[in-house]
């Protein structure tokens, strides 16, 4: 599975942004999609993620600022993110999980700059 990332980029303090992701199949057939971020120095997090059934979960500094859609049937996803902070500056990236044969199989996309300035 191949995914195929777009959007990042520079705003300053209390601007918006918005990524969006596309799989390279499509037809139900990922589990879990999401996005996670690596700031610099730091570990990758985890953003957001969507669940098969909609079940969508957020980090505790995602919740009320960002929101994540997905077509599961086209193996799409966003994220909107609104009142961005010199914080979230990190590279976004976008998470696919695939189930084959009772093991998960993880695919990154390529990564893309968010700067936040003060």
């Amino acid at each position: 599975v191949q995914l195929q990332a777009s959007g990042g980029g520079l705003v300053q303090t209390g601007g918006s942004l918005k990524h969006s992701c596309a799989a390279s199949e499509i037809g139900f057939s990922l589990d879990v999609m999401g996005w996670y971020r690596q700031a610099p120095g730091k570990e990758r997090e985890l953003v957001a993620r969507s669940s098969a059934d909609g079940i969508i979960y957020y980090a505790d500094f995602a919740e009320g600022r960002f929101t994540l859609s997905r077509d599961v049937e086209k193996n799409t996803i966003s994220l909107q993110m609104i009142s961005l902070k010199p914080e979230d500056t990190a590279v976004y990236y976008c998470n696919a999980r695939k189930i084959i044969l009772g093991s998960g199989y993880n695919y990154w996309g390529q990564g893309t700059q968010v700067t936040v300035s003060s």
